[in-house]
């Protein structure tokens, strides 16, 4: 089976269509606890340090500001018109790269740096250049061509000059909020968003020579339909974006307070999400999209479908990736790290974080160590979730057991899953098949043991 060989199943899907974690890391989130400290931050920092060949970092900074509030997001964010409001936050991220940055060996280039929100773009162009600044002053980044630079982008905040302008400061990777096209479901969700405008900042993003272009859309919004989001797709395939993120809208309004202003009569079924969502893969695999993971698509020149191809892919905080080789730091407030056997969350409000900052400390609030246990499960939910398989031999050599043996209950629950047609098993490996590639976190969390303890404790989103 190639990477090309996806089959949609409805029916399968329907009786497979239960709630799970994305596995952007293992343990996921859910499994963080206030035991972990910015002592803990600090000894696995160092531990960092002293492997053989230290990794490189991959830098993420959280701007938690956006100009208005989309009723469907459930991201840490600060609906303002204010844009001084960013001044203060800037000072305190400023103390805390010169606290983090100085755990972290010097020579350790920045290969990847993410800015993500709220929306990064909120910043006036005086706030970006500061903050680079921040960054370039205490971080070794890289300047290379091969590196990875992006920005998550609302193009009703930004124009071409200030597109042209983050280009100049080094990034070559664009991410674009759209959603959806559609008139009345933008009014819905309070995201007023014109063709023309987002068009303008694609052609902008690709003046400037950017290595890709990613638009993220969202099915199971208000008055949304299988005819209309089958426009979305047309006007989104006219464009042309190197990668595509399909989300599902989880709608959770007792979590994520945004979300009360929807009402919930006006969603789309679960049945119609389900129709949109194999209509995008029949769609954009129609157009040579290749289907890279849950609700991730690219181009077949991109380097995501490329490293989907050679067995390189990951999947971290920030979904999948090409940068495997690298130890996740992250600054601002709510953002979560990832280095060694160690993922530390910081302060998930502003008071909290400032309060922090301004008394010496890092923000950490939460966070998890990792056993060996969870290393071996980690590595098995990646190589799941990344490779569409699981090899025995790889996993025996690397931690020096006989995975039949370390997994004989799990392997039970596996085989009921080969019987419904989700997976192959031989005795060297687990693989997905083309119906299965869709249900990769269902075989997932049969090795996920931290989740399952806390099922019902926890809200995880439908897995399609």
């Amino acid at each position: 089976m190639t990477e090309a060989d996806i089959e949609f199943d409805m029916e399968l899907v329907r009786r497979h269509d239960v709630s799970g974690p994305r596995y952007t890391s293992y343990p996921t989130a859910a499994s963080f606890d206030t035991d972990i400290s910015e002592d803990d931050f600090r000894r696995h920092a160092q531990q960092s340090n002293e492997l053989p060949v230290p990794r490189p970092i991959s830098l993420y900074v959280h701007v938690p500001f956006c100009d208005t509030l989309c009723f469907y997001c459930g991201c840490n964010k600060i609906a303002t018109k204010n844009r001084s409001l960013a001044d203060s936050y800037l000072d305190h991220l400023e103390k805390e790269a010169g606290m983090v940055s100085s755990l972290f060996d010097k020579d350790r280039e920045v290969t990847q740096l993410h800015w993500g929100g709220g929306t990064p773009t909120f910043l006036t162009t005086e706030q970006t250049d500061r903050l680079m600044s921040i960054l370039s002053s205490h971080w070794n980044l890289s300047s290379a061509d091969e590196r990875d630079f992006s920005i998550e982008i609302d193009p009703r905040s930004i124009d071409a000059r200030g597109i042209e302008h983050l280009a100049s400061l080094g990034f070559n990777r664009f991410s674009l909020g759209v959603q959806d096209v559609d008139d009345q479901v933008q009014q819905a969700v309070n995201r007023v968003q014109p063709v023309e405008l987002t068009e303008s900042i694609i052609k902008a993003c690709r003046d400037t020579g950017a290595k890709s272009l990613n638009v993220d859309l969202i099915y199971g919004l208000p008055f949304q339909t299988k005819e209309k989001f089958s426009k979305t797709l047309d006007k989104v395939i006219e464009w042309m974006p190197d990668r595509l993120s399909i989300f599902n809208y989880a709608h959770m309004p007792e979590i994520f307070s945004a979300q009360t202003r929807i009402n919930e009569g006006d969603l789309p079924a679960a049945s119609e999400k389900l129709e949109m969502f194999a209509m995008t893969v029949e769609r954009l695999t129609g157009a040579g999209y290749v289907y890279i993971g849950l609700d991730h698509f690219a181009r077949p020149e991109d380097e995501l479908a490329k490293a989907l191809h050679d067995g390189s892919l990951q999947r971290n905080f920030q979904g999948y990736t090409t940068h495997a080789d690298t130890d996740l730091v992250s600054l601002g407030v709510s953002s979560i790290s990832s280095f060694y056997r160690l993922f530390t969350q910081n302060e998930k409000t502003l008071e909290g974080y400032y309060e922090r900052i301004d008394a010496g400390e890092l923000p950490v609030i939460r966070g998890v160590e990792l056993t060996l246990d969870d290393c071996i499960r980690r590595e098995a939910i990646q190589q799941i979730m990344c490779r569409n398989e699981l090899d025995f031999d790889s996993l025996d050599e690397q931690y020096y057991i006989t995975s039949k043996s370390y997994f004989n209950e799990e392997l039970h629950q596996i085989r009921l899953l080969e019987d419904d047609g989700l997976l192959e098993m031989t005795d060297s490996k687990i693989r997905l098949t083309a119906k299965g590639r869709f249900l990769a976190r269902i075989v997932a969390m049969v090795f996920d043991t931290a989740s399952q303890q806390l099922a019902t404790k926890q809200r995880f989103s439908k897995v399609i």
